[in-house]
């Protein structure tokens, strides 16, 4: 395994760690203000990024490439949006360069990393980064708690399950097919790693996952994922199945432990940040279970994205 990708690709790992490094210098020679430091994570970032055998034999990469940025702490919303700003040439020229999304992430404050420390994405993030710009990752993520993957809230499987039903719902509509079968693919993981968080037995590799899961459409997700090919691992109404069977298995562990319930602090929180009550019939329940819950009759009824709740999942997301 390379430092980058999974499995055998020594080429394509080269090809990484010479675009991360002349993508540093890019990023150092902006000299963007307020700009602490930026570092790779997503799949290539801990060593699980695929690759892509075209039909002569060559290799691609697969996946996008997830920088993420930190600013100081006390930077106001349009100082961070100078900063994304400032580095989207960058981010088109790669993406051309290389064949895939070269994605900056909206930036984030030391302290906001530290507020979201439970969150999976975090976590994750944690660890397996690489050290792109600025200052190391080290000081970056300082007095950031290091949580054990059995160890997540109940609330991050199912946001998850929010943002993998989310992709489903648009497959549903999208002519692009290999958009539906990527889709598809995230489906399978994402249910699967909801169903591990919740049962408390989440693990940081895909291919422990796999294991400890025992679903054999799961483990051929995440072949899929490391090398992915024209088909998917099943169609759009079997991982619409899977989606709901692991949907009902996440929200029934919530009843029980009761994370599921309702109280004044997420009302204000949904008040506050949509302007509106929303559904009266889960107002005071976290925002993305209220999400999940109106996600679930859009899904089972084989709809569209109401656009109310497409918004609500981007705020809440």
């Amino acid at each position: 395994m390379g430092r980058h990708v999974a499995g055998d690709a020594p080429e394509m790992d080269r090809l990484v760690e010479d675009s991360i490094r002349a993508i540093g210098a890019e990023i150092d020679a902006v000299r963007v203000p307020k700009l602490l430091g930026v570092v790779l994570g997503g799949g290539y970032g801990r060593g699980e990024g695929g690759v892509a055998t075209m039909p002569g034999g060559s290799q691609r990469l697969s996946n996008d490439l997830d920088f993420y940025l930190v600013v100081e702490d006390g930077s106001s919303a349009a100082e961070m949006e100078s900063a994304s700003r400032a580095l989207e040439p960058i981010a088109r020229r790669w993406s051309e360069r290389l064949g895939i999304d070269v994605d900056f992430c909206p930036p984030k404050t030391p302290w906001r990393i530290r507020h979201d420390q439970e969150r999976l994405m975090i976590q994750e993030l944690l660890h397996g980064y690489f050290d792109v710009a600025g200052e190391k990752g080290e000081v970056l993520f300082s007095g950031v708690e290091r949580r054990q993957p059995s160890e997540f809230p109940w609330t991050e499987a199912v946001r998850l399950l929010v943002n993998r039903g989310a992709g489903l719902i648009l497959a549903r509509t999208s002519d692009d097919p290999q958009f539906v079968v990527r889709n598809v693919n995230k489906c399978v993981l994402g249910a699967g790693d909801a169903l591990l968080i919740a049962r408390g037995g989440y693990r940081w590799r895909a291919e422990e996952r796999a294991k400890a899961l025992g679903l054999p459409l799961y483990a051929d997700a995440v072949a899929w994922k490391f090398r992915p090919r024209a088909e998917g691992v099943c169609g759009l109404e079997e991982a619409r199945e899977i989606w709901l069977s692991a949907t009902r298995e996440v929200m029934e562990i919530g009843r029980r432990a009761g994370s599921a319930g309702r109280s004044l602090y997420q009302a204000a929180r949904w008040i506050v940040r949509r302007r509106t009550l929303g559904e009266l019939s889960t107002l005071g329940q976290g925002p993305v279970v209220r999400i999940l819950q109106r996600m679930i009759g859009v899904i089972e009824a084989r709809k569209p994205f109401p656009p109310s709740l497409e918004i609500d999942w981007k705020i809440f997301n």
